[in-house]
């Protein structure tokens, strides 16, 4: 909701499509979101910065019949090319979008539940913003319910809990010793 630069906000009939189909307005205020493009520059410069192991990849089924499917892969201000976000802000705030456009999937993907049923540009979308990010992509969902989670490569996981044993330790952990 915020007010900062966004370089690939969409603010046409587009954006509004977007909004709409992915739900985008405050939950409290019902203001609408800002929306746009997927923007790898900020991605690249946030996984580098925080040491992000993955990333969860939401809201795929909104892209769901677009094509072909605008990727930010750096910016152009002040004639110069960048591929991270500048550190003033406004030069941010004036920069120009560089887009990479991959071809869309007019397939829904609300009903996929395992990795190798996603449609085929749908998995080189999601392969190509973890290469452009620098990241894996661990979790994409296709929706909102819990269902609609997908897990791309569940050995990175490692070991499950049962559900009532988590439980029983996370109580222990949490009591709190009397004074």
């Amino acid at each position: 909701m915020g007010y900062g630069p966004l370089p690939t906000e969409l603010t046409d009939a587009l954006g509004e499509q977007i909004r709409e189909v992915g739900r985008e307005y405050g939950t409290t205020t019902g203001r609408p979101r800002r929306v746009g493009w997927f923007d790898a520059c900020v991605a690249r410069y946030s996984v580098a910065l925080n040491g992000i192991g993955s990333i969860a990849l939401t809201k795929l089924d909104v892209l769901d019949g677009f094509d072909p499917i605008p990727i930010c892969t750096s910016y152009l201000s002040t004639g110069e090319r960048h591929d991270y976000p500048m550190s003033n802000i406004s030069h941010l705030k004036h920069s120009e979008p560089i887009y990479e456009e991959l071809p869309g999937w007019l397939a829904p993907t609300t009903g996929v539940r395992r990795p190798e049923d996603l449609p085929k540009a749908a998995r080189r979308y999601i392969d190509r913003l973890a290469e452009l990010s620098g990241a894996p992509i661990d979790l994409v969902s296709v929706g909102a319910s819990r269902d609609q989670t997908i897990w791309l490569d569940p050995s990175r996981l490692g070991p499950v809990e049962p559900v009532g044993q988590h439980q029983e330790e996370a109580g222990r952990h949490r009591q709190v010793p009397q004074r």
